[in-house]
């Protein structure tokens, strides 16, 4: 089979035309093409007036070989990847001990799958709840103002994923496939079969809720266990007469203990009071940048427009997103985080008293709203040195403020862009009404965030003007504050995926500093269960 790339067609193509520039492409007769499907499909709309589709597709042919003689050297002719997934290991009948992993989210439901599929029988413990009642106490609080520290958008059956956009595309090199391997697993749980061939597939948070219960129950299907509200709050280490040392187990904090020896520790970038415990009990952390900022709201029909022009509204294109980014003068740089189309800004926070938000879509991405993370990049040597969880620090310090700023109720400060660049808090909403709940306090975002980063959002603002129409419209809302866009520390590990300095634990996904969304952090996931299971059955790497 045959890989063809880059085929573009027009928009509004009629079916038969992708036939035909296969056809073309490969300069075959009709009767060469034996079948073909679509591997991929993107869009290229840098000229609004010409929107093109642009495909990947996988062509069965008569001569192979003669074809890919003909097209040496040419990349946008090749053989088709091997996508396939295999197994690295077997469980061998009796285990002394069984894996477990900490965190339900991402990165641990998919650690937890492939050790299940393996037949290790996983242990899974998450200190929030099960995903249905995990929801009730979020909309508790965005609908309340009432927040429950250990159920809420960080923590529970899906984590920080499941209130989000859904999106399920990455940067990272993945040269093995295991993407491919997230998504046909979430399309065997229920996510719809399109996200296998869109370049930028999401899901939506409804959908997440109902595959992550169908995950669940394959896990649970395959000998896995979970134990719900189960916050891990110590360890068990061994020191053996060299010096190393080896983890032995689990405490809890309803007193309960877990021997353990291999444990994967997917515990989300939220899980504050975890990285002090292990910093206290001498896991070797290290402080890594992230981002601070706002989030950002326009209309949805402004963002589709300024995209897509006459097109906008297109259901093939469906809602438009945007990356944007600027290098500014004071050296910082200003840029789009985690854009969610049609969707809402969520209160995200996981402990009382601090303010954090984050953006959310559903499927269908049709709500009036569109919003994105507006966020500076830091950096640990330049803005938070001198210990490795300094930048959890600085995290607190401008939640509380926003918390402060927006009535001490978890309502989030909120201002216009216009008042922003002119230096004057808002008094009032104009043509963009913020959607975060439970409410938004109109203020000053100046006395919130840092001077440096006010400083690059006035430079920035017009400059992103002029790349998308209305992005500084004077209405567009700014809502504060963004501080959870990746962890602000790494819990470093070696070529086996271990810790540096305690045998037997495997930092893994967001939190632990190796990703960054929710596919990156199940593939993550996928490698981690991979060292898992190689080091139970002693097998080499």
């Amino acid at each position: 089979m045959l890989r063809l790339t880059e085929l573009k067609l027009p928009l509004d193509h009629p079916p038969e035309a992708l036939r035909a520039a296969i056809l073309e492409r490969l300069g075959i007769e009709p009767d060469a093409l034996i079948d073909f499907t679509v591997a991929r499909r993107a869009n290229d709309a840098r000229r609004k007036s010409a929107i093109l589709l642009v495909y990947s597709v996988d062509v069965t042919v008569k001569d192979e070989a003669s074809i890919l003689a003909r097209f040496t050297g040419d990349k946008d002719v090749k053989p088709t990847p091997d996508t396939a997934y295999r197994f690295v290991a077997r469980a061998p009948e009796t285990l002394e001990k069984r894996p477990v992993v900490i965190g339900a989210g991402p990165c641990g439901l998919f650690a937890g799958l492939i050790l299940a599929q393996m037949g290790f029988r996983p242990i899974i413990v998450d200190r929030g709840k099960v995903v249905r009642e995990r929801t009730k106490d979020t909309w508790g609080l965005w609908r309340r103002g009432v927040l429950n520290p250990e159920s809420n958008v960080q923590f529970g059956e899906g984590g920080a994923g499941t209130f989000s956009d859904g999106k399920l595309y990455s940067q990272i090199k993945d040269p093995r496939f295991l993407g491919r391997k997230v998504l046909e697993e979430f399309v065997k749980a229920g996510a719809p079969e399109e996200i296998l061939t869109e370049a930028h597939p999401h899901i939506g948070t409804f959908r997440l809720v109902t595959m992550v219960e169908s995950m669940r129950e394959t896990i649970q299907s395959l000998g896995g266990e979970y134990r719900w509200q189960h916050r891990v709050e110590d360890l068990d280490i061994e020191t053996r007469a060299d010096g190393s040392r080896h983890l032995r187990g689990l405490h809890f904090q309803d007193g309960s203990t877990l021997e353990a020896d291999h444990v994967v520790l997917a515990v989300g970038h939220s899980a504050r009071d975890t990285f002090e415990m292990l910093h206290e009990r001498g896991v070797h952390i290290e402080a890594k940048p992230f981002s601070i900022g706002v989030r950002i709201e326009h209309p949805q029909s402004w963002i589709d427009r300024a995209r897509f022009g006459e097109c906008a509204g297109h259901p093939i294109l469906g809602a438009a997103a945007y990356a944007l980014s600027h290098h500014c003068q004071n050296g910082r740089t200003v840029y789009s985080f985690c854009m969610c189309p049609g969707g809402r800004v969520v209160a995200a926070t996981s402990e009382e008293g601090r303010v954090v938000t984050n953006g959310m879509s559903q499927y269908s991405r049709a709500e009036f709203n569109a919003n994105s993370g507006f966020v500076v990049g830091i950096d640990p040597e330049r803005d938070f040195p001198g210990h490795p969880l300094a930048g959890i620090h600085l995290q607190r310090a401008l939640e509380e403020k926003a918390f402060v700023a927006g009535g001490s109720n978890y309502a989030a400060p909120g201002q216009r862009v216009g008042d922003f660049l002119a230096g004057r808090p808002s008094t009032g909403f104009g043509a963009v009404q913020p959607s975060y709940k439970p409410g938004v306090t109109p203020t000053d975002l100046a006395t919130v965030l840092p001077d440096f980063v006010v400083e690059a959002f006035r430079e920035a603002l017009p400059v992103f003007g002029r790349q998308i129409a209305n992005y500084d419209h004077p209405d567009a809302m700014m809502t504060g504050v963004e501080t959870r866009t990746s962890s602000p520390l790494r819990i470093t590990r070696g070529k086996d995926m271990q810790s540096l300095n305690l045998a037997g634990l495997y930092p893994a996904g967001e939190g632990a500093g190796y990703a960054g969304g929710i596919l990156s952090a199940a593939v993550d996931g996928i490698k981690v269960a991979e060292a898992v299971a190689l080091s139970l059955t002693g097998v080499a790497a």
